[in-house]
């Protein structure tokens, strides 16, 4: 039937995490970087599938020093990070081992609040008002 058939765009939640690199981390971030894209991506995928977000990583550099800036885009991502940081399988241990060296932080620690809030959105009813 014609007009059945029409793509509709659902919004998807988004978290967003800023993440500094250490000083003097920035090439191994990159080695870091590439495994994921490379040797390691297929876990890499598999895992955040299994979590139910897609992940975007984003390097900025700065006159303070360089800043990783990871979204995750899901039903729940901040559910979601809780069981990538939680599971015990090979990739996510050598996943976390690598984030603490390069960023010096311990993701399997609580974090005591929520890691971002979203305080500037083009579609104003996105953000509340404080």
């Amino acid at each position: 039937m014609p007009g059945t058939n029409v793509p509709m765009e659902v919004p998807l939640a988004l978290l967003a995490v800023a993440f500094p690199v250490l000083p003097g981390k920035t090439d191994e971030w990159k080695s870091f970087r590439m495994e994921l894209n490379g040797a390691r991506h297929a876990e890499f995928a598999e895992s955040r599938r299994r979590a139910g977000v897609h992940e975007r990583t984003f390097l900025q550099a700065t006159p303070m020093g360089d800043l990783v800036i990871v979204t995750l885009e899901g039903d729940d991502p901040a559910r979601s990070f809780g069981q990538m940081v939680s599971t015990t399988d090979a990739f996510t241990t050598w996943f976390l081992e690598r984030v603490k060296a390069v960023h010096g932080v311990d993701l399997t620690m609580p974090m005591t609040g929520a890691p971002s809030e979203l305080v500037v959105d083009s579609d104003q009813a996105a953000v509340p008002v404080r």
